[in-house]
């Protein structure tokens, strides 16, 4: 019972990947079934959101990667202000050759509003292939960024999966308890009944032991229930139900979810094509590849096309007619030019690279560990998973039996030859064994579901096959 109850914990342990407000009284209930419960939760889920941020971040990347091929640099930058304007005592000079007049002075009852402007941009015209192999440096990093998501997003179904079945185990048990205390009440005034009517077939020790079983079932019952009000305050935590509204599962009974069970191999296969955490690695295996390479392109010169424009205008200050004479507060200029950069320090470039290898090595080291990893944690959902469907089938067959040895001996004590140890024995045995079928059958859903999420396959495709 103990392991029941605990079940019921650990499945409510997805509360807290969950960043939602939790929902006030309820009155109304709404039935969900298991797609739209784990399409729900995951859609209010603070974790998923949160991974969901960093598919973003990836993309942004990748346009800033991509930014670099067209005037990565390109900048515009303006002055305005008021300024005197200029006189000169010489009649000879045209406003176009003041720059002759070295007695030029300021006329300070001329005022005007002066403005420049100013644009540089830069144009890669051959990097050596480190602006491409940036760029699919980027995407291979958002491709991993996706895959982590992926996975994050199985573990949340996984979790939420889980969450469901655990108001449905709770609810069978609470069934079945009610059940039970049928049952017990009914020996109960069997045995009081013998009392009365002073049966010698009936000892004190008998009434003493019934008692302690009835004293120890009804703190099961009160477990229990306390269990099944705390899934439902998870659920509607969980489901950020709106105030006044309760959901609870649209199936009334725990059954198996009809699933066949394929061979090892099957699982081995889908999970080395689908898992995304290994088809994760394997693209940041691909972005590590191309960051070497671009690092390696640093090392060489880059040719650039290089542009300049230039405008100022004032009213009250002449633009100068000589070429090599300009007046900073009216003129026009503009240039277009090739340029070489590089990087002198050899020394530090050469760092870099080495740097980039080694993480470029690494990741391909943890390509191995995550194999190695994936193969362990198969094996072990897989035999967890064939040991749940044994068990399913075996408690299923005990409670055949417990359920005549009930009948038989509740036949005895109707014609007077019953024991009343025997009987509690019997109904003591029913009641476990129909808790434990429920609790494996609870168990059953949930390890082919981590097998199929530990085999890359969706958990919706439980209802398939």
């Amino acid at each position: 019972m103990q392991s029941i109850i605990t079940s019921f914990i650990i499945a409510g342990c997805f509360l807290f990947t969950l960043s939602i407000p939790q929902s006030a009284g309820a009155q109304d209930t709404l039935s969900i079934n298991l797609t739209d419960f784990i399409q729900k939760g995951l859609e209010r889920s603070g974790q998923v959101a949160y991974e969901g941020h960093v598919i973003d971040l990836a993309e942004n990347r990748v346009n800033q990667a991509q930014s670099q091929r067209i005037l990565p640099r390109i900048e515009f930058s303006s002055q305005h202000g008021l300024i005197p304007g200029v006189v000169s005592n010489r009649t000879d000079l045209s406003p176009g050759r003041y720059y002759l007049d070295p007695d030029l002075e300021n006329n300070w009852e001329d005022w005007a509003i002066f403005t420049r402007a100013e644009l540089n941009a830069v144009q890669p015209l051959f990097s050596w292939g480190a602006i491409s192999s940036a760029v699919k440096a980027a995407q291979a990093g958002a491709r991993a960024a996706n895959y982590q998501f992926s996975a994050v997003k199985a573990e949340a179904e996984l979790q939420l999966f889980e969450l469901y079945y655990s108001y449905l185990l709770a609810t069978e048990i609470t069934r079945i308890l009610e059940d039970a205390n049928e049952q017990i009440d009914r020996v109960e005034r069997q045995l009081y009944q013998m009392r009365d009517d002073g049966d010698p077939g009936l000892k004190e020790s008998d009434l003493f032991k019934f008692d302690i079983f009835k004293s120890e079932f009804q703190v099961q019952v009160t477990e229990v229930r306390e269990s099944l009000d705390f899934v439902r305050r998870v659920w509607n935590y969980a489901l950020q139900a709106e105030p006044g509204v309760v959901y609870e599962p649209e199936e009334n009974f725990l059954d198996p979810i009809p699933y066949e069970l394929n061979d090892f191999d099957y699982y081995h296969f889908q999970a080395f094509n689908l898992r995304p955490e290994l088809k994760g690695v394997e693209s940041g295996i691909e972005a590590l590849k191309s960051s070497v390479d671009a690092t390696r392109a640093q090392q060489y010169p880059m040719i650039f096309l290089g542009i300049t424009a230039s405008y100022a205008n004032t009213p009250n200050r002449p633009r100068q007619t000589n070429p090599f004479i300009i007046n900073n507060t009216n003129y026009a200029s503009a240039g277009i030019g090739f340029g070489i950069r590089q990087n002198l320090n050899f020394s530090a470039t050469r760092s870099t690279i080495e740097r980039t290898e080694i993480e470029y090595r690494r990741v391909n080291d943890l390509h191995k560990a995550v194999s190695d990893g994936i193969v362990l944690e198969l094996n072990e959902s897989y035999r967890e998973a064939v040991i749940a469907d044994a068990k399913v089938r075996q408690t299923r067959e005990s409670l055949a039996i417990a359920r005549n040895w009930v009948r038989n001996e509740q036949l005895n004590y109707d014609i007077g030859f019953g024991d009343v140890e025997d009987l509690l024995d019997a109904v003591s045995k029913e009641l476990e064994l129909r808790l434990q079928l429920n609790q494996n059958i609870y168990n059953l859903n949930v390890k082919i579901a981590t097998l199929l999420k530990t085999g890359g396959i969706p958990v919706s495709q439980m209802n398939v096959n």
